[in-house]
C-alpha cells in the first residue's frame, strides 16, 4: 500500500492515496504519529482502564464504561457492520491497523513520562471511543436531578431550573444561502462547544483520494470526517440538537442461587445478565466491579443492594446503540463520497449518534437544515425522570422521523435553542447565542467568508439583563456599592478579556449564586443523592443555579426568596472588596490534560461567557475559570473552497515541544481562522507511506 503525508505551515495533514482504503490506513498512521498519547487515553477511556494509569480520579469514570457496557456495545457494533456494510468494516480496519503501525513507531514523551507503552487498537476500538466520547452527551443524568429537586421543591421546580446545565456540550451554527453572500454561493460557518482539552478533541484533516477530496474536522481514533467537511462541492456541519434519546430505568433486583433477577413490567422476575471485572488502580489495590444487565439495559448505579448510601435503588441505562448493535458509523463514507446536498443528507439517513442538528449546502445553490440522529418513541414520562421498569407502558414503540426545517430571509442559525428539534427533547439552550448571532447576520445584506469571524468572537452578554434590572431598583446602597451599581449599569454588556467592569459584573453575579445556593429554601438541595461520582456534576447546586439564574430572578414567587436582598448583599459585598483587575485575569482557559502540564506556561486569559456567542463557559459561584469553549472554529465557504478557514485551541500537534503544538492558539485567542489549503503543490511532502 502507498500514500503520501503532506503538510501546511500549521502542521496540519493532507493524506493522499490511490484507495480509500489505503487512506484510511495513512489517516491512522498520521493521527497515531500526531496524538500518540491521546489515542492511548482514549483507548482506555473507552475500555474503562485508565485508572490503571491515572489511578483512583478516573475510578468512577471506569466503573461507568464498564457497567454501562461501552466496550461490548462497540464490539456488538462492529459485528453487526461486519455483517450488513462490510466494506466500512474493512474501511475501520484499515485506519485501525494504521493506527497501530504509526503507535509502533511513536515517540510521544508521555510514555516515557508514565513508563506506560502503546496498546494495540481493535477493529472495534474506533466505534468504542466515539461511544466513550457522546455517551454523556444527551445528558441522562439530568433526569436524576429534575427527580432530585423534585424532592425538594415540588414539581414545580423542574422548568424553574430547565437550562442548559453543566455537562451538555452545544455549538454555534449559522448557514447563509448564496442570496445574501458577495459570491452567490452559501457559507456554512460555527464551532463546536466542548469541555477544552489538550490535545484537542478535533483534528485537522485533508483526505484526498479519487473516490474524494475532503477537509475537515476528525475526532482523533476515528476514521473519516463525521461532524465538519468541506468536499469541495458541499460542506456540512452540525451542532447539539439537545434531543433526549437516553432512558433511566429504577430497577428491583434480587439475589438468588444463580444470580440476579429483575422485575418485569409483566409483574415476573426475569434472570439478568450479571459477571464481575477487575479496576486495576495505579498507586491502590484493585477493584471489583459487578456489571448487571437488565431487559432494558445495564444496570449503572446500585444494585441488589441498593446505592452505596443504602437506598434501596438501582438505575439501568437504555441507550440506542446497545438495543440496535447500529453507532451509525454506515455514514461516514457516504459523506466523504458526497458531491450535493441530497448525498449528505441519504448519508444522514444511517446516523444513530449524538443526535445533532445538521446543516449543509453545496454549489448548485442545495441547502440542507435538518435532524439527524435515532430518538425512540416512548412515554413522556421517560424523558423526564427515571421511571419504574416494573411497570408497564415505558418500552420504546419505534424511532421518530427525524424533523426538517428551512431558512429565514436566507439564513438558518443553531445554537442549542428551541429549533427543529423541539420535539425531540427536554430542555434546551437559552436562545440568546442563537438570537444574537440572527441579529449579527441581519445587520447586514450581503456576507463574505471573510466576515465570519467578527460572529465567533461576538461577547455580548444578553442573559445579564435580569440582574442588571435588580441592581437598578436598588436603593439605600453604601457609596460603595451605589458606585458599583452606576458602573455596572453604564456597562456595555460585553464579556471581554479588557474589561474590568466585565470582572465587576461576574463577580456581583457569582456572589447572587452564592447567596441563593445558601438560602434555607434551596440550601437542602445542595445534598446530592449517592450516585456515582461521574454523574454528580449534573446534580451539583450552586452551577444550577448558576445556569438557571435567569429563571430564578424572573420567576413570579421563588419559594420565598426575597431576590432584590440577595442582590443587594451580592453588591455590598462586591463592593468591599471589589475585583482586582480584568474579566481575562480570572475567566482563564482550564483544558483538561490526562497528565499535570509541566511546561510552567500560565493558560491565557479569554473573552466571552456561558451566553454570549464566544461561549467560553465559566461556573459562576464556583471559578471563573473556562473548562468549555469552542473546540475548533470553521468556515466553509462555497463559491471557493480556498476561502474556507479553521482554527482549533492549541495546534495539529499532540506531542509537547513540537512547533505545532500550540502554534494556532494566538489565532484562536485572537479570533483568527488559518486558510484552508488543499492544492497538493503549496504543501510541503513529509512521507511516502
Amino acid at each position: 500500500m502507498s500514500a503520501e503525508t503532506y503538510r501546511d505551515a500549521w502542521g496540519i495533514p493532507h493524506l493522499r492515496a490511490a484507495t480509500a482504503g489505503e487512506l484510511a490506513r495513512a489517516q491512522g498512521r498520521v493521527t497515531a504519529r500526531d496524538r500518540a498519547w491521546q489515542l492511548e487515553v482514549e483507548r482506555h477511556r473507552a475500555q474503562g482502564t485508565s485508572a490503571s494509569f491515572l489511578g483512583p480520579g478516573a475510578l468512577s469514570w471506569d466503573r461507568l464504561a464498564r457497567r454501562a457496557r461501552l466496550a461490548d456495545t462497540a464490539r456488538r457494533c462492529f459485528a453487526a457492520l461486519e455483517d450488513k456494510d462490510p466494506e466500512t468494516a474493512a474501511w475501520v480496519r484499515e485506519y485501525t491497523d494504521g493506527v497501530n503501525e504509526g503507535l509502533a513507531a511513536c515517540d510521544a514523551p508521555e510514555f516515557a513520562r508514565t513508563g506506560l507503552a502503546p496498546g494495540r487498537w481493535e477493529p472495534w476500538t474506533p466505534l468504542a471511543v466515539w461511544l466513550a466520547t457522546h455517551i454523556l452527551f444527551a445528558g441522562f443524568p439530568a433526569k436524576l436531578w429534575r427527580e432530585h429537586i423534585t424532592a425538594h421543591l415540588g414539581p414545580d421546580a423542574v422548568a424553574l431550573f430547565a437550562t442548559d446545565g453543566p455537562g451538555t456540550a452545544g455549538s454555534n451554527g449559522w448557514l447563509v444561502s448564496g442570496e445574501r453572500t458577495v459570491t452567490g454561493h452559501a457559507i456554512v460557518a460555527g464551532d463546536p462547544h466542548r469541555f477544552i482539552e489538550d490535545p484537542g478533541v478535533y483534528q485537522q484533516i485533508h483526505l484526498s483520494c479519487p473516490e474524494f477530496d475532503v477537509v475537515g474536522l476528525a475526532v482523533p481514533g476515528v476514521p473519516g470526517i463525521a461532524h465538519f467537511g468541506h468536499t469541495g462541492t458541499v460542506a456540512w456541519a452540525i451542532t447539539n440538537a439537545m434531543a433526549d434519546y437516553q432512558d433511566l430505568y429504577r430497577e428491583r433486583l434480587r439475589r438468588t442461587g444463580a444470580g440476579v433477577e429483575a422485575l418485569g413490567p409483566d409483574g415476573t422476575w426475569h434472570r439478568a445478565a450479571r459477571h464481575t471485572e477487575t479496576i486495576h488502580v495505579a498507586g491502590e489495590d484493585s477493584v471489583e466491579v459487578e456489571v448487571i444487565e437488565t431487559d432494558r439495559g445495564p444496570v449503572i448505579a446500585g444494585g441488589p443492594e441498593g446505592l452505596d448510601d443504602g437506598t434501596p435503588a438501582a438505575l439501568s441505562l437504555r441507550y440506542p446503540p446497545r438495543v440496535t448493535a447500529d453507532l451509525g458509523f454506515g455514514a461516514l463514507l457516504p459523506l466523504l463520497r458526497a458531491r450535493r446536498v441530497a448525498d449528505v443528507d441519504r448519508a444522514l439517513d444511517a446516523w444513530a449518534e449524538p443526535v445533532n442538528v445538521v446543516q449543509a449546502a453545496d454549489t448548485e445553490g442545495g441547502l440542507l437544515h435538518r435532524v439527524a440522529g435515532r430518538v425512540p418513541v416512548r412515554a413522556t414520562a421517560n424523558r423526564l425522570r427515571p421511571v419504574p421498569a416494573w411497570e408497564p407502558g415505558h418500552e420504546w414503540t419505534g424511532w421518530h422521523t427525524p424533523p426538517r426545517a428551512g431558512l429565514t430571509d436566507g439564513v438558518a442559525v443553531m445554537a442549542n435553542q428551541r429549533g427543529p428539534a423541539t420535539p425531540l427533547g427536554v430542555e434546551f439552550a437559552p436562545p440568546h447565542r442563537a438570537d444574537r448571532i440572527a441579529a449579527l447576520l441581519a445587520g447586514k445584506e450581503r456576507w463574505s467568508a471573510a466576515d465570519m469571524p467578527a460572529l465567533h468572537t461576538d461577547t455580548h452578554l444578553a442573559s445579564a439583563g435580569p440582574l442588571l434590572d435588580l441592581v437598578t431598583a436598588l436603593d439605600g446602597l453604601s457609596p460603595g456599592a451605589a458606585a458599583l451599581r452606576d458602573r455596572l449599569l453604564a456597562w456595555d454588556r460585553h464579556m471581554d478579556a479588557d474589561s474590568a467592569d466585565a470582572a465587576a459584573y461576574a463577580a456581583v453575579r457569582g456572589a447572587v449564586v452564592r447567596h441563593l445556593a445558601a438560602h434555607p429554601a434551596l440550601a437542602p438541595a445542595a445534598v446530592p443523592p449517592a450516585y456515582p461520582e461521574v454523574l454528580q456534576p449534573w446534580l451539583a447546586l450552586v452551577p444550577r443555579i448558576a445556569y438557571a439564574l435567569e429563571h430564578l430572578l424572573r420567576a413570579e414567587d421563588p419559594y420565598g426568596i426575597d431576590r432584590a436582598e440577595a442582590v443587594r448583599a451580592a453588591l455590598e459585598e462586591v463592593a468591599a472588596e471589589p475585583p482586582a483587575g480584568t474579566w481575562g485575569d480570572t475567566h482563564r482557559l482550564a483544558p483538561w490534560r490526562a497528565l499535570p502540564d509541566t511546561s510552567g506556561s500560565p493558560e491565557p486569559g479569554l473573552s466571552g461567557d456561558h451566553d454570549c456567542v464566544l461561549c467560553t463557559s465559566a461556573v459562576p459561584g464556583l471559578t471563573d475559570r473556562a473548562a468549555r469553549g469552542p473546540a475548533a472554529r470553521y468556515v466553509w465557504d462555497l463559491a471557493d473552497r480556498r476561502r474556507s478557514g479553521w482554527v482549533v485551541p492549541h495546534g495539529a500537534s499532540g506531542v509537547p515541544g513540537s512547533p505545532h503544538h500550540r502554534d494556532q492558539q494566538p489565532l484562536w485567542l485572537g479570533g483568527e481562522l488559518a486558510p484552508v489549503v488543499t492544492d497538493f503543490d503549496r504543501l510541503t511532502k513529509e512521507t511516502d507511506d
